[in-house]
């Protein structure tokens, strides 16, 4: 099950409040991986076409790819950083003193 798998289907890694904006871009995360990847797939499953129509979408269709690729990377850097600052700020708030408890308390607290 990935990460996005927990997301859809309601679950949480961790206990920790997340304002509601964070939970909606962690939506628009896993749904843009499922864009790329369908996006992906098509291009993989129409190589073997050679008309012009076919190539110049294809064409379009992998610079988009790319875009979003770079965006699913931005995004994906900020929700991580978002996260270790409030696993930062909960082991500050609770005294965790160790990173087995630092652990623990991301995942699952």
């Amino acid at each position: 099950m990935t990460y996005c798998d927990f997301i859809s289907n309601g679950l949480k890694v961790n206990t920790m409040e997340r304002p509601e904006q964070a939970r909606t871009q962690e939506r628009l995360i896993c749904d843009l991986r499922l864009v790329i990847e369908n996006a992906e797939e098509l291009l993989r499953n129409t190589d073997q076409y050679t008309s012009d129509l076919y190539q110049t979408a294809r064409a379009k269709l992998s610079l988009a790819l790319n875009v979003a690729n770079a965006e699913l990377t931005k995004f994906e850097d900020a929700q991580l950083a978002r996260m270790i600052a409030e696993t930062a700020q909960a082991s500050l708030q609770h005294a965790d003193k160790t990173g087995e408890e630092r652990v623990l308390r991301a995942f699952y607290h």
